[in-house]
């Protein structure tokens, strides 16, 4: 069965790590692991429980190692969690410091508090700043502050949880955006063998080339998180950077109205495919499956608008890291893509064919062309060492499968985000089968040539080498001898 063309990205906690192989089963095609949660070996384990579970199901599944930036977190809660109500007081503590014990009571009556993971906090804020925790479920108005605490009122109610995120108004927050706990992920991170890295609170392009100036040359490609108003009106520079962006709804619903949000996703979709990087959409899509079986009506209509979008994969978060029904989310999230897809074909985005530069983009634009001339064609297929042509014919959105040929598992993991792309490796050449033959035999492995049914592919090959042959050929399956 040929998967959807838009990519799931599931995080990994508590919850998933045990369940991989269903994860994988449901549609996985990247594991995110937080690295702002666990310890250095527990992340270890989940990058190991990811690898063992594809190669298990014959699957190429990528690692997302997202750092944790300046994210700021609640401390520990009684209990792990707590319900706070709307109209009533709640403390930003300190993570080091507490309110000294013989201070006057504050003027308000505070009912509740938690620590963060910032001493800072009370310098930061301001009267009358908004404030949100666990991605929005709860908004806290700022008051003031004494003793280094921060006194807040409960706008709109609802649970937090242990290490749930504070979401502070981003212009309050300055220094380099790598953080020094970015600086130790950084090498652990290479030397567990990410395939991705996602950076935290991107401001400017200059923030993706510092933390490249961290990798090797052909080191993880990154994902830029827009969270905040100065990515969005830098975004054109930072999605010419960056290889992907992951539009992180949640921050940034702190720092733009709520109801700017849904137009300014669907610009940076579009912005960052015209500028050669993909784009995954996150945050609260299907929330409520944290702990029901079934997502609500209005879930299933935010993933299928990403999907119209045009984002190249949508991402679980607390779903699958924390939530009671992990598996049950991610076969949700595959079916309403799959059902988007198929019914909503002709408001998905297609690119148009600027004027190319090279061979390689002449040929991979003639690819597209030839799809939409010749409609007996089912998929594309290139072999690709780099990923390149795969990314090339990914971002034209020619509304086919692509399926990715590499020579070895890294590129094949890194294409595992790319809209419509589907990466296989081909092992090494022993027997001197024609290329198309060996391509053939692998995808019939894959299932993603359908039984005893003539199929047509679009064969495209290109090189940047001097003297290299670009070809694009159109091959009927079952009458390649």
């Amino acid at each position: 069965m040929v998967p959807p063309r838009t990519k799931l990205v599931c995080t990994i906690g508590p919850a998933s790590v045990g369940r991989m192989r269903e994860l994988i089963d449901a549609g996985m095609n990247v594991a995110r692991i937080n690295f702002s949660h666990g310890t250095p070996e527990e992340q270890r384990v989940a990058i190991q429980a990811v690898r063992a579970a594809a190669r298990e199901a014959r699957r190429t599944v990528a690692v997302l190692a997202d750092l944790p930036g300046h994210k700021i977190r609640l401390g520990r809660l009684p209990d792990d969690r707590l319900t706070l109500q709307t109209d009533k007081t709640f403390e930003l503590r300190p993570a080091t410091a507490v309110a000294d014990d013989a201070a006057p009571a504050p003027a308000v009556d505070v009912t509740a508090g938690a620590s963060t993971s910032r001493d800072d906090l009370a310098a930061i804020l301001q009267p009358g700043d908004r404030v949100l925790l666990a991605d929005g479920a709860v908004e806290l108005r700022v008051m003031g502050s004494e003793q280094h605490v921060v006194q807040t009122m409960i706008v709109h109610g609802g649970v937090i949880r242990t290490r749930s995120g504070v979401n502070v108004p981003s212009h309050r927050l300055t220094g380099d955006a790598l953080t020094d706990e970015d600086r130790a992920a950084v090498p652990r991170a290479l030397e567990m063998r990410a395939d991705m890295l996602a950076q935290s609170f991107v401001r400017t392009a200059a923030d993706v080339e510092a933390l490249r100036a961290l990798l090797p040359a052909d080191g993880p490609p990154i994902v830029a998180k827009i969270e905040t108003r100065q990515a969005v009106e830098n975004f054109d520079e930072i999605a010419g950077s960056a290889d992907g962006v992951m539009v992180a709804r949640g921050d940034l619903g702190v720092d733009l109205p709520f109801q700017d949000v849904p137009m300014v996703q669907k610009r940076l979709i579009e912005v960052a495919r015209r500028r050669g990087a993909f784009s995954i959409v996150a945050t609260q899509m299907l929330e409520s499956m944290t702990i029901a079986a079934r997502p609500t009506r209005a879930e299933v209509s935010d993933v299928a608008n990403a999907v119209l979008d045009g984002a190249d994969a949508v991402m679980l978060s607390a779903e699958t890291a924390i939530g009671d029904h992990p598996v049950e989310a991610a076969v949700a999230m595959t079916a309403i893509c799959v059902a988007t897809e198929r019914d909503g074909a002709d408001d998905l985005p297609s690119a148009s064919l600027p004027p190319v530069a090279d061979h390689p983009q002449a040929i991979v634009h003639a690819a597209r062309a030839l799809t939409d001339a010749y409609p007996r064609a089912r998929a594309i297929w290139c072999f690709t060492r780099s990923g390149r042509t795969a990314e090339m014919l990914s971002l034209l959105r020619p509304g086919l499968p692509i399926v990715a040929f590499t020579s070895g598992p890294v590129p094949a993991r890194r294409l595992t985000v790319r809209n419509a792309v589907i990466p296989l490796v081909l092992g090494t050449n022993r027997t001197g089968e024609p290329l198309i033959k060996r391509m053939e035999q692998a995808a019939r492995a894959q299932e993603l040539v359908p039984r005893d049914e003539q199929m047509s592919v679009v064969l495209v090959t290109t090189t940047s080498e001097p003297g290299g042959v670009n070809r694009l050929e159109l091959h009927e399956l079952n009458e390649v001898t």
